[in-house]
Formats: structure tokens, C-alpha cells, sequence
């Protein structure tokens, strides 16, 4: 049986509280921070350090486990295609600004109304949805033949909101330029991006829209990656 989010959420939860009662009891001590993690993290060696490392970026220097959850689904979708470290940060930083921080798929205008969607967007139903705020009905439609969908996003662009659609969309979009002039490649062509590259690929999604912003936040994510053992390319 497949579990869906929410039910994960708890989940994840539970195993926590029990987590902290055995720590608590003296049933299991907490391991060091540079611990090997890799047979059990599938985008991190050092997940802890990954963590405490972004910790500070986000409201009140806290995470929640949907910020978790989101940020780690992204990583094993970027592991899984060949991301280099410079391009899982950067897609980290656009879904950190995208999406306020939430790090899971969001709707555009966030907790609007869809009355007020209707007569706002003239793109509606078609508004941004996910990560990187799929927009229009021809992205929807690419998204869909790209994905081998069948037409199911067309007959609910919901599905858009999607944990996984939306990391693979933001991760195939941005690499193949969907969004933008060019791809990814041709603005972080290295490894290890530099904050001008950084400022450069955000071509990818909206213009130069908050560049130097967004290229601070994906220096931080690269130097987290780089410090938990990002386990996709690094050299």
C-alpha cells in the first residue's frame, strides 16, 4: 500500500517521538554528527550536517518535516538524473524563493482564493503550480508528453502540486531550458557554480527577477551539499 503524504508526515512523526524516548532512556545514543550515513540516506553522506548547515536560512533558523520531506525528495530526484552539486543547488535555491520557503510544491498566490485566481490570472486554470510555478497550458501540455502522463495533467492540473512530479519538473525544466533561453548547463557549465554563474542562471526561470538573492541562496545550499557529501557529481 502506497502512503500518501500526509500519512508519511505522521509517520515520520511517530518514529521521531519514539526516536527521542529510546535517546531519552538511554536506549540509544544519538550518533556524532560525521557519521557515515550513506547505506541509509540516499543523496547525503552526512545528512545532519546538510541540515544543520541550512538551518539557518529558513524562518526562525527552523525546519519542519514537510521542509525536510521536500528538500529530500528533491535530492534523491537530482541524485537520480546526474545533477551536478552547482545544479541540485541552484533548484534547491529556486524552490527555497518559489515556493516562500516551503520546499514543497506550492499554488501561485500561495492562500488565495480560486474565486480570486479566476479574476486575477489570465492564464487561469493554467497558473503556477509546484516548485518552479509551472505556468501556462503549453508548459502544462509539455509536461505531460514529456512525462508520459497520458493526459492525465491536462484533466487535473493539480497534479502539478504533486511532491515527485514537481521535483522532476523542476529538475527537466531547468536542465532543458523549458523555462528560459537556455539550460542550465550553459550558465553553471562546472561543478561548483560562482555567485556571478549563479546570478546568471536564474535566465532559467525568470529573467534576472531577484537573481543576486536567489545566487546567495544557492551558495549556501552548495556549500551545505558539499559539506553533507552531496553523493551526486562534485568534481
Amino acid at each position: 500500500m502506497e502512503l500518501t503524504d500526509a500519512q508519511m508526515e505522521v509517520l515520520i512523526e511517530l518514529l521521531e517521538l519514539l526516536t527521542e524516548a529510546k535517546k531519552a532512556s538511554g536506549g540509544m545514543p544519538e550518533a556524532p554528527a560525521n557519521v557515515d550515513t550513506s547505506s541509509e540516506h540516499k543523496s547525503l553522506r552526512y545528512p545532519a550536517i546538510f541540515f544543520d548547515e541550512i538551518r539557518p536560512l529558513f524562518a526562525g533558523g527552523k525546519l519542519t518535516h514537510k521542509q525536510v520531506a521536500g528538500i529530500e525528495k528533491k535530492l534523491e530526484v537530482f541524485v537520480s538524473t546526474g545533477n551536478a552539486v552547482s545544479h541540485a543547488a541552484y533548484k534547491l535555491a529556486t524552490s527555497f524563493h518559489e515556493t516562500a520557503q516551503r520546499m514543497q510544491p506550492v499554488r501561485e498566490g500561495l492562500n488565495a482564493s480560486d474565486n480570486w485566481r479566476k479574476k486575477n490570472l489570465r492564464y487561469y486554470p493554467w497558473y503556477g503550480r509546484g516548485d518552479v510555478q509551472l505556468t501556462w497550458e503549453t508548459n502544462y501540455r509539455k509536461v505531460d508528453e514529456e512525462f508520459g502522463l497520458g493526459g492525465a495533467l491536462i484533466l487535473n492540473p493539480d497534479k502539478a502540486l504533486e511532491t515527485e512530479l514537481s521535483a522532476k519538473v523542476l529538475d527537466r525544466g531547468l536542465e532543458k531550458g523549458w523555462f528560459g533561453p537556455k539550460p542550465l548547463s550553459a550558465y553553471l557549465p562546472n561543478p561548483i557554480g560562482t555567485k556571478e554563474q549563479f546570478e546568471q542562471a536564474r535566465r532559467t526561470v525568470n529573467i534576472m527577477d531577484k537573481a543576486s538573492l536567489i545566487a546567495g541562496y544557492a551558495e549556501k545550499f552548495q556549500s551545505a551539499l558539499l559539506k553533507g557529501g552531496y553523493k551526486g557529481k562534485v568534481v
